[in-house]
């Protein structure tokens, strides 16, 4: 059953969000948006569009502000309209404003939120352990809809011509109607889905942890085909110039062919691979975790190693997110780093007060990422 708002209720969130005297701030002509997790449809974990930090002054990166949540933060950053959205542990959905972190609004769920937000059309989707879907208005945090599934959604949603794609822990892919929550079509695995999908050319990629890559029509839900890995897997695959990337925990990172599911490559790294690559510029970037903790630039076409940095204090399992020149990501030991895109040279880090596993979003000159120490941190020059 689908639980619609009503408009007294839209009318209450707006009037509580006049009440708390906080506005939304108006984003200027130079701001772009970081509007879901990884960035793009394709999952390829890179903003063009940054221009700001750069090789030479991302040493510089300072910490602006905080926000406070009271959960852990696994849930990575969307930042639209001058607004920066957060899913906690505590299963809450924070906005705060992305200049200074001043709280916008805060929404409940019925469980802790590992999900990813994707903001669009003025609405905010995430999903919850509580086997739900969310839809929340942008600037009031009203609830619009929630949709259920059959078991615990981790999986980040993604939006695509009015529909909205989620995976859940009933081994189902769920397409829904964003504007009403309406259920379209699912799409059955052989395991649980805890990636996100991805979208590239009609078809919706996911990974699931029965060690398989699925590709489904888009529209219909129908299986276009499916190829297997050597271990379950955690991985949003990365969809770029018609192939597709995805790392598996048998500490492999596998190339199909996004069109017909033919292997194209395997690399095997030393460490398992559970969170997500970043492609840029014909270089998937990819971080091992274990006993590997080392950031790997291969080259896309087949492969081959481009170069490898020195191992890293502490797990790695945050995906790492490429901006102009420089490749940033998080670590267990407390630490968020920035490498070179181009030589593997560490640039930056900064210490947290605990393990950092989300991804970062990098946007307008600003770095956004939470930590399990219950804070979202925000950087900038």
């Amino acid at each position: 059953m689908i639980r619609t708002i009503s408009a007294l209720r839209i009318a209450a969130g707006l009037v509580a969000a006049a009440w708390s005297g906080v506005a939304v701030p108006a984003p200027t002509a130079a701001q772009t948006d970081f509007p879901q997790f990884r960035f793009s449809l394709g999952k390829v974990g890179v903003n063009p569009s940054e221009t700001t930090l750069t090789t030479k002054n991302v040493k510089s990166l300072k910490r602006l502000w905080i926000g406070k949540t009271r959960g852990d933060i696994y849930s990575s950053t969307a930042v639209v309209g001058g607004v920066a959205y957060v899913g906690s542990y505590d299963g809450k959905v924070y906005a705060f404003n992305a200049a200074n972190g001043t709280p916008v609004w805060t929404a409940g769920t019925g469980g802790p939120v590992q999900s990813s937000p994707a903001v669009a059309n003025g609405v905010v989707y995430i999903a919850s352990t509580d086997d739900n879907l969310y839809a929340l208005d942008a600037t009031t945090g009203a609830q619009v809809w929630v949709a259920p599934t059959g078991g615990i959604v981790r999986a980040s949603p993604a939006v695509w011509k009015g529909t909205v794609y989620v995976g859940s822990e009933d081994n189902k892919l769920y397409a829904f109607k964003a504007a009403t929550g309406k259920p379209l079509w699912t799409a059955t695995t052989t395991g649980k889905i805890d990636a996100s999908p991805a979208i590239a050319g009609g078809i919706v990629y996911v990974a699931s942890l029965d060690k398989n890559v699925y590709a489904f029509n888009a529209k219909t839900g129908s299986q276009i085909w499916t190829k297997p890995t050597g271990g379950p897997i955690y991985s949003t695959p990365s969809i770029s110039k018609g192939a597709l990337y995805v790392g598996s925990t048998d500490a492999s990172i596998y190339a199909f062919d996004a069109a017909t599911g033919n292997p194209l490559w395997t690399f095997a790294t030393n460490g398992d691979l559970w969170g997500c690559q970043a492609v840029s510029k014909g270089v998937v970037y990819v971080v091992s975790g274990g006993t590997g903790n080392t950031l790997y630039a291969l080259n896309a076409s087949d492969g081959s190693v481009i170069w490898q940095s020195a191992p890293i204090s502490g797990e790695l399992g945050s995906p790492p997110t490429v901006a102009n020149g420089v490749v940033y990501f998080g670590s267990k030991n407390n630490s968020v780093y920035a490498f070179s895109t181009k030589s593997g040279k560490q640039l930056w880090s900064f210490a947290t007060s605990g393990e950092v596993i989300a991804s970062p979003t990098v946007v307008n000159g600003m770095v956004y990422l939470g930590s399990n120490d219950h804070e979202l941190y925000a950087f900038g020059l």
